[in-house]
């Protein structure tokens, strides 16, 4: 593993709005930190994004093949992060795994548009950015 790699958290919302349109901003997002960072997920935030992605309201957009590829090809390209303890610190506490996460990793950053997350930023020296910030964040870098 490369220490000086970024290590990532990216929550389910950005994954879906990516996933559903393939050049919006949380799309560029995420496909930068795919190729430009470590990604790190836990069985928590895989089983929420396999549930949201399965909802009816995207099945007009989304056939499970195409799920079950999209969900496979992260869970490969991802860290696996075991959380041995649950956080409570977000207003939200479906949000909460996503800071246990980044704890847990030791993530750099959280990649999110979820407000309860956002007004935590920073969150015990872990930046919470908007995908947008992230995009500029990593403009910044090079």
């Amino acid at each position: 593993m490369n220490p000086d790699r970024l290590r990532v958290v990216i929550d389910t919302g950005v994954l879906v709005s990516g996933l559903l349109q393939a050049e919006s901003v949380p799309a560029q997002a995420f496909r930068l930190s795919a190729h430009a960072a470590t990604l790190l997920v836990s069985e928590e935030t895989i089983n929420e994004a396999f549930i949201v992605l399965h909802k009816p309201k995207f099945k007009p957009y989304l056939d499970s093949s195409d799920i079950e590829s999209f969900m496979k090809a992260y869970a490969n390209m991802s860290e696996l992060v075991h959380l041995p303890v649950m956080l409570k610190a977000c207003r939200d506490p479906d949000d909460d795994k996503f800071l246990a996460l980044a704890v847990s990793g030791a993530a750099d950053m959280i990649i999110t548009g979820d407000q309860d997350l956002l007004i935590l930023n920073p969150f015990q020296d872990i930046s919470i950015l908007t995908p947008r910030k992230f995009l500029d964040f990593m403009k910044k870098q090079d």
